[in-house]
């Protein structure tokens, strides 16, 4: 990877420079290195090219200029970064907190050195700047962040003429849990069991970019059959995902039957995982420097199951009343999801061609499988990722061989990056090490990608379409939330 140190000044054009040359910034981190502050900017393109820009910064006054008006995703990250470390980048188009709601008390920076347990709650500073939309017959509806059933926390606010969505403001991070701040200090092994839990239902996704992440900065290699078990459990997990999801969207436009068909499933998917895993989640699979299973999969099993999730989403868009609530529902065109930095079955669903495993590949899986699916609607993203399952079903029968054994971890110092292809997208992890523990890992959930684009999508939307656009999204607040 290509490592520069730049000074503040120099940044833009830096970034400009490879932005041109195809990479994308796929990740932004703060870092307290005592005496002063670090920005590191890490960029990723097709071909596994990596580059990082690093900015050193006087902790008395850490400044450095945006690069929002360069890229999206930037200007988001540095949103976060100031919050959470007291970056501040200058001239940047939206300064706002990002994830510090408005009860924080002000020059806390919970991420810097020394901040120590959060101080009392401070008062409101002001009501939240929602963008408001004017006009006769122009009414708000606001739905969360509390709601029925166990989704997570997360505000919406629709302006609506009718049941048209005019504009939606999506406000997030009530479940900021600190999760970064608590791998600082752990050894390497213990940092696993946190990257299984950023977002329950992505544990091998996650703990595989935390594992890469953690090799690359030691220089540890993985056999090559640990490699193959890996991209099984990653194809594991995304194969139980999707089909849960299938089902859920058939159940959101009144198609109970088949949700019910897809949980039984996902089910079967799940105690296969366990067999598999000794855990539903398949948590415990991935571990440094290798992996471990209690058994094989069952390929017969995971054929039929696969097979039985293709005739459900066949069933799905054969019926007239599914096929007429997808089809052109919450559509996100390729250019919006390009601008907006989208990852995963979103971006693929609107023609982009993203995807870690082919992209940034940790195990040669041959050819990328190309989706057809352009229109970026709801039946786009349903198609896509029923396609996926088929895909994934056939990786797993490929590369299932003989157990994978970890190899034992050295003590060392360094950084590294991990990149993997999570059932939701792109999945980032960046540590640093120091005398064999952990001092920074930074982590990179899809959904921060993707949060953005949901609004985007819902434009002229109707009120009702919206569990429905939502589903197809699928984002995670945890995941998020860090």
């Amino acid at each position: 990877m290509n490592v520069r140190e730049v000074a503040p000044a120099e940044l833009p054009a830096a970034a400009e420079s490879l932005l041109a040359e195809g990479f994308r910034v796929a990740l932004v981190s703060g870092h307290d290195d005592g005496d002063q502050l670090r920005a590191v900017y890490l960029f990723l393109a097709d071909g596994d090219r990596r580059a990082e820009l690093q900015v050193r910064l006087p902790a008395a006054d850490p400044r450095l200029p945006s690069l929002a008006r360069l890229s999206f995703p930037a200007g988001r990250f540095e949103r976060e970064m100031r919050d959470l470390f007291g970056i501040v980048p200058d001239d940047h188009p939206l300064p706002r907190r990002l994830v510090r709601h408005f009860h924080w008390p002000r020059g806390w920076y919970p991420m810097r050195a020394g901040a120590g347990a959060p101080p009392e709650f401070g008062e409101v500073a002001g009501p939240y700047p929602f963008r408001a939309v004017e006009g006769p017959g122009v009414s708000e509806i606001p739905v969360g962040p509390v709601h029925a059933g166990m989704i997570e926390p997360g505000h919406f606010r629709f302006s609506v003429a009718g049941e048209t969505i005019l504009n939606l403001k999506a406000r997030l991070w009530f479940v900021h849990k600190g999760l970064e701040a608590l791998f600082a200090g752990r050894t390497p092994d213990a940092g696993i069991e946190l990257a299984e839990r950023i977002s329950g239902d992505t544990a091998v996704g996650h703990a595989l970019a935390y594992c890469l992440a953690v090799e690359d900065a030691l220089g540890l290699e993985v056999p090559a059959d640990a490699a193959r078990v890996r991209a099984v459990l990653l194809e594991l997990e995304r194969i139980h995902n999707h089909v849960a999801d299938l089902g859920a969207l058939c159940n959101d436009v009144g198609h109970s039957v088949l949700n019910s068909h897809a949980q039984t499933v996902r089910e079967k998917l799940l105690r296969h995982n366990e067999e598999v895993t000794g855990h539903r989640l398949l948590r415990g699979g991935v571990r440094l420097g290798g992996a471990r299973l209690a058994r094989l999969p069952d390929l017969a099993k995971v054929r039929a199951l696969a097979a039985d999730a293709g005739e459900i989403a066949a069933l799905a868009v054969e019926h007239s009343v599914v096929r007429d609530r997808f089809a052109g529902t919450a559509v996100l065109s390729s250019q919006q999801a390009a601008d907006l930095g989208t990852l995963g079955y979103v971006a693929r669903a609107s023609g982009l061609r993203r995807d870690a495993r082919y992209e940034h590949p940790f195990l040669d899986l041959g050819e990328p499988v190309r989706h057809t699916r352009t229109d970026g609607d709801v039946l786009s993203r349903f198609l896509v990722r029923a396609e996926e399952i088929s895909h994934s079903a056939a990786l797993v029968e490929q590369l299932t061989g003989s157990l994978g054994a970890s190899r034992p971890v050295p003590a060392g110092s360094g950084s590294g990056v991990g990149v993997a292809e999570g059932w939701r997208g792109t999945i980032v992890h960046r540590a640093e090490l120091a005398g064999g523990v952990l001092s920074r890992v930074k982590v990179v959930d899809p959904s921060f990608f993707n949060w953005p684009a949901l609004p985007v999508a819902l434009v002229d939307t109707i009120v009702p379409d919206f569990p429905l656009a939502n589903k197809s999204f699928n984002l995670s607040y945890a995941g998020n939330d860090l």
